[in-house]
């Protein structure tokens, strides 16, 4: 009988939780292991939770059966203790935190952490936990996420990509940094300047962004995965804008595009970015308080980035296929799910 592995949950729509699903999935079926999201099915050999799921009761159920229960962390709620979100977000932001913490300390058998930094963060707010933890970055297929493509940066002008889930909510201010490191550099480089911005993005913050700069900004919106690529290939720059982020998709999908990225140095993003596959610069302020960021740093990483693409873009696809392989980020699931 074949094996099979349960995901829980059914992750759907936008964000890295969806992408990583589709893409585990497609690597294990590559591998002849189904993938569903059932724990009672009879080939079901052990379960992976992405992040969270409110359904307890399935994994104490699994635990019993004699499945290994997998978790696989991020980073954790914050915003919505320094800025404020509403009532209704507070309350869920909190209850995310509650089930993620649970699944950790009392269900999980491994914990899989996006980066160094995901674990150390767990582990400084809750504690460390009895049970086997490592870290496996996020992966891409490389064939797929590729500088080979039809698509080209413009040549008559500076194009600067933000691509996110949303924008909204409390994470807004990653957009605000955008647009003012634009209009500050349009005029400081040798052609004009663009914002592209591939996002969920409500109508009134579209307007007071584009009410606060000269720089034309393009409005994407939501787009399909397939799109992606060509949409990164069509880039100078990616700002990576999300603070304290775990692995962001976006930065290893740029990278293995050859799109060099530019970002502050908070979260993950030492980690990924490493050598000339882009620029992490300085925060400048502290960033757990929402304080704003240092500009000026950012702006001269992005202009040495825009200052010779072709080293940046060469270093950013090696970087990708060191670190962010596909294959590998499976093999390494399969290995803590299975080994």
């Amino acid at each position: 009988m074949p094996e099979s592995i349960c995901i829980l949950p059914n992750t759907t729509g936008l964000g890295g939780p969806a992408s990583f699903q589709a893409k585990l999935k497609q690597g294990l079926e590559g591998r002849g292991i189904s993938a569903h999201h059932d724990p009672f099915d009879p080939t079901c050999k052990a379960v992976l939770v992405i992040a969270g799921t409110k359904r307890l009761d399935l994994l104490i159920q699994a635990r019993r059966r004699g499945l290994r229960i997998v978790q696989r962390l991020n980073g954790m709620n914050w915003i919505h203790k320094k800025r404020n979100t509403g009532l209704k977000h507070f309350l869920k932001s909190e209850w995310g935190n509650w089930l993620l913490s649970t699944i950790r300390r009392r269900l999980a058998d491994r914990i899989v952490y996006q980066s160094q930094f995901a674990r150390q963060w767990w582990h400084t707010v809750y504690g460390a936990v009895p049970v086997p933890g490592q870290v496996l970055y996020n992966g891409v297929d490389l064939t797929t996420y590729t500088p080979l493509g039809e698509e080209q940066p413009p040549e008559d002008v500076y194009r600067v990509l933000l691509v996110e889930g949303h924008l909204k909510g409390g994470t807004e201010q990653g957009l605000e940094t955008a647009v003012e490191l634009i209009h500050r550099l349009d005029g400081e480089v040798d052609k004009p300047v663009e914002l592209m911005v591939v996002s969920d993005v409500p109508m009134d913050i579209r307007k007071h962004m584009e009410e606060h700069t000269r720089v034309p900004i393009r409005w994407k919106g939501i787009v399909p995965r397939e799109q992606v690529p060509g949409l990164d290939r069509s880039a100078h720059v990616l700002f990576s804008a999300d603070l304290n982020a775990a692995c962001p998709n976006a930065v290893v999908e740029a990278l293995a595009c050859g799109l060099p990225v530019a970002a502050y140095a908070t979260g993950a993003l030492p980690e990924l970015v490493a050598g000339d596959a882009g620029r992490v610069v300085p925060y400048g302020s502290d960033y757990w308080n929402l304080e704003p960021p240092d500009v000026d740093s950012l702006l001269r990483g992005v202009k040495e980035l825009l200052g010779d693409q072709k080293r940046f873009r060469i270093a950013a696809r090696q970087r990708a296929e060191e670190a962010f392989n596909l294959d590998g980020m499976v093999e390494g699931y399969l290995a803590a799910l299975l080994g």
